[in-house]
């Protein structure tokens, strides 16, 4: 899995490192922290693209983030397409869980799902809660999934 900067700068060290260098050096310069972990697709003819992102916020101090780009040829249902941008935000939570449960950094994971009926996303609201809530993460939809509905939103455009 290839990570990058929003600047395009690619990152060298497996995810985990640079996650904990990062976690390390924000402390050192007296920040607090909190991570934000979302996934957002677009489809664009007979292909998919995903982002997912690490969204390092800084109270008070604005933030900065870490993403990884997937394409994907295979063809999903609005259900099925919202339900492995869960899958991948999980995945990527779990991995550094530990990490961020070491130097004790809140965990957030967002879904680009709208808790309104009225929206086709929501179709997947319920399973995508349970899920995320299930393995033992704070949960946030749309309009509170910042990470997912806008900054992972900006990488598949």
């Amino acid at each position: 899995m290839s990570w990058k900067k929003f600047s395009g700068e690619i990152l060298h060290n497996p995810i985990l490192k640079e996650v904990e260098s990062t976690i390390e050096r924000e402390y050192l310069q007296g920040n607090r922290l909190k991570v934000c972990i979302g996934t957002d697709s677009q489809v664009k003819g007979s292909v998919t693209d995903f982002a997912t992102v690490i969204v390092f916020l800084r109270e008070h101090r604005g933030g900065f983030m870490y993403i990884n780009q997937e394409r994907t040829s295979q063809k999903m249902t609005i259900k099925e397409r919202m339900l492995s941008e869960v899958q991948k935000s999980i995945e990527c939570a779990y991995a550094i869980c530990p990490l961020l449960d070491l130097y004790h950094v809140d965990l957030e994971v967002h879904a680009d799902i709208n808790t309104s009926p009225s929206f086709k996303s929501n179709v997947a609201l319920h399973e995508a809660m349970g899920y995320i809530l299930g393995m033992g993460f704070v949960f946030k939809a749309k309009p509170e999934a910042f990470a997912s509905s806008y900054c992972a939103n900006k990488m598949v455009q």
